[in-house]
């Protein structure tokens, strides 16, 4: 699933090349990604609209238009949006097709039809998508290790879980939370009720830092994000945790462990994050 870096990678490549665009047609291939409203008034109300910005909210990405409207876009776990040209092969599971002014398209496609798109009319509550109960973003400038310790800090689940609840921080996912917990020193299962105040400090310091990094490691240019099909993010390389159980710690060398957590894999170092 896109996390948080991947969708701000996203929202960077695409806006420059949707800014001041009209809608010209709409085609529906899979008429159920559409959430809200109904198929038919979703077209309807795009048509002849023109995008203003592109916005990320968490894992959120929000299409603004003309009209006032919004479009609220969830990749879920293989979504993917596309700027192409009219004649540019699509995609197996291209399920929407905006076609746009100057011969261009924004597609949508989802191999595993679990994304989702809603559109809301200009002062529309959004009771929809979920996105109202987000938490704090992990890059205001506003979080603090008091923040973190007021929401988790008598919490008997693992400080991994506590990583991922979108109503306290939107946006970090299995892959980043491995990797923020190990750059703190801090074992992924470990009840977040045994962190002290300077290890709260210290991831509070360290999300936005490692998120930051995995942005600007991610960068493409629009070409290189057409030609990979929006899937070849830069950040593998850079991964010093995630995926690498049984390898060497990049830290003290010692074999990484892998455990489950909440139904999901996380690896750490077993000599750099302790249980305590």
């Amino acid at each position: 699933m896109p996390e948080l870096p991947e969708v701000e990678t996203i929202r960077r490549v695409i806006e420059p090349q949707l800014w001041g665009l009209a809608i010209r047609e709409l085609i529906l291939h899979r008429p159920e990604v559409i959430a809200h409203p109904e198929p038919e008034e979703f077209c309807r109300r795009l048509m002849g609209q023109t995008f203003c910005s592109l916005k990320r909210r968490g894992k959120f990405l929000i299409l603004e238009l003309s009209g006032g409207d919004r479009v609220i876009v969830h990749l879920r776990m293989t979504g993917c949006l596309l700027v192409t040209p009219e004649d540019y092969p699509q995609e197996k599971h291209t399920h929407v097709v905006f076609r746009l002014e100057k011969g261009l398209e924004l597609r949508f496609s989802d191999t595993r039809r679990f994304g989702r798109l809603w559109l809301l009319k200009k002062g529309e509550a959004d009771t929809y998508s979920g996105i109202e109960k987000l938490g704090m973003e992990p890059l205001d400038t506003a979080l603090t290790g008091l923040y973190l310790q007021n929401h988790w800090g008598k919490r008997k689940k693992a400080i991994k879980d506590c990583l991922l609840e979108q109503n306290v921080l939107a946006g970090i996912g299995n892959i980043y939370s491995d990797e923020i917990l190990f750059q703190a020193r801090i074992r992924p299962d470990r009840p977040a009720g045994s962190l002290i105040g300077e290890e709260w400090d210290s991831l509070a310091r360290i999300i936005p830092q490692c998120l930051s990094f995995f942005i600007r490691k991610n960068q493409l240019s629009p070409e290189e994000y057409l030609e990979s099909k929006g899937q070849d993010y830069r950040n593998t390389p850079y991964l010093q945790v995630y995926g690498r159980q049984g390898l060497p710690c990049p830290s003290c060398g010692t074999s990484l462990c892998r455990t489950v957590i909440g139904g999901r894999s996380s690896v750490y170092c077993p000599c750099c994050q302790k249980l305590v």
